[in-house]
């Protein structure tokens, strides 16, 4: 047998699961009426304030503030990351200043579909239509309005599998 298949075989557990892309199901859960109108309203914000972001095909805007270089996480990774979260009036809901820890699948859709295209290492703000946050029940014990736009600064700092 040659030897780079057994390395390969080796190195394959067909247990191990690397998710890159939300579950259709838990997308099209969003309403998408209310969706629509959100992208509307992050674009303009974007514009008003001279942000060239990029367009995630879902409807997250994001800008690579630092390019990392390191792996990207899966979904079912756990990922550490120092994070400030607000709403487009510039109020501050939640933020860390040192790194924490959280499983990526557990989180609010906007991370899941920019965090597993991101690299260990890099800063990035996100502009999440609220649907993708935490839409009409808002959250944060009444800190996030309902149907809240979302602003993230994220840092990667470290991925583990």
């Amino acid at each position: 047998m040659n030897l780079g298949i057994v390395a390969l075989l080796l190195g394959c557990n067909p247990d191990d699961t690397c998710t890159k892309t939300v579950a259709e199901s838990e997308l099209s859960a969003v309403d998408q009426t209310r969706l629509a109108a959100d992208i509307i309203t992050i674009d303009s914000y974007l514009a008003a304030n001279s942000i060239d972001a990029i367009e995630e095909p879902h409807g997250v805007r994001y800008v690579i503030t630092k390019q990392g270089d390191g792996p990207t996480p899966c979904l079912e990774s756990t990922i550490r990351v120092i994070y400030s979260g607000r709403l487009f009036s510039g109020t501050v809901f939640d933020s860390s200043t040192t790194p924490v820890s959280f499983r990526l699948n557990q989180l609010i859709i906007g991370w899941k579909l920019v965090l597993p295209i991101t690299q260990a290492g890099s800063k990035v703000t996100l502009y999440i239509p609220s649907g993708y946050g935490y839409g009409p029940q808002g959250g944060g014990g009444g800190t996030i309005p309902s149907n809240a736009n979302l602003i993230f600064d994220i840092e990667l700092v470290e991925i583990f599998d």
